[in-house]
């Protein structure tokens, strides 16, 4: 937005998902940073995410990602946790930023630090993508972790997402400790 200001960029992934966390990133770029692929993680493919992820690491100025648990999801709703998260992933940053660019439409102050909402934001700024870009691979990695415990949900392919096959696991084995209790796991059968 400013050259001038140390810009943090923020974007959260795993919002949707029945479950595992939510994730966040906050990213701090150098201005004069381009990568041709960087754009909006969910118009990227696996294998461009995890390309430019080492990539995003190496050359930003400061980057950090934090997670916030389904337990947490379902005391606090899924939007207040995404706050939180992107909140813990700003206050892992080692460079302290002087505005924030927040892909969406609410976010809660943060530090005193002047926060600008951006509807498609990591479509906008380059901040933004990269930190939809490391909150998606970094959630991935963790839900591959977990697909490792429980492999009859299928993680390593949906995600947490809502699949059918996620969903026929469910249905199946039933919800387990890792699921969102507050979230509607199974869509309500119609009744004739």
């Amino acid at each position: 937005m400013n050259g001038a200001l140390v810009e943090a960029g923020c974007d959260e992934a795993g919002r949707g998902c029945l479950a595992g966390p939510v994730s966040a990133s906050a990213v701090i770029l150098p201005h004069e940073f381009q990568h041709p692929l960087l754009n909006d993680s969910k118009q990227l493919t696996r294998r461009q995410r995890n390309l430019l992820r080492p990539i995003i690491e190496a050359e930003a100025i400061a980057w950090n990602v934090a997670m916030v648990d389904n337990k947490e999801i379902d005391i606090i709703n899924i939007l207040q946790a995404s706050i939180a998260c992107m909140h813990l992933a700003l206050d892992g940053l080692l460079v302290r930023p002087e505005v924030l660019l927040i892909d969406g439409n609410r976010f809660n102050p943060y530090k005193n630090i002047t926060h600008h909402c951006v509807v498609k934001g990591d479509e906008k700024y380059m901040s933004i993508a990269a930190a939809s870009v490391l909150a998606k691979t970094h959630r991935d990695e963790f839900m591959l972790d977990l697909h490792k415990k429980r492999p009859e949900y299928g993680w390593d392919q949906n995600k947490g997402y809502p699949t059918k096959k996620h969903r026929a696991a469910i249905v199946q084995y039933g919800a387990t400790e890792l699921h969102r209790a507050s979230f509607k796991l199974l869509p309500l059968r119609t009744v004739k």
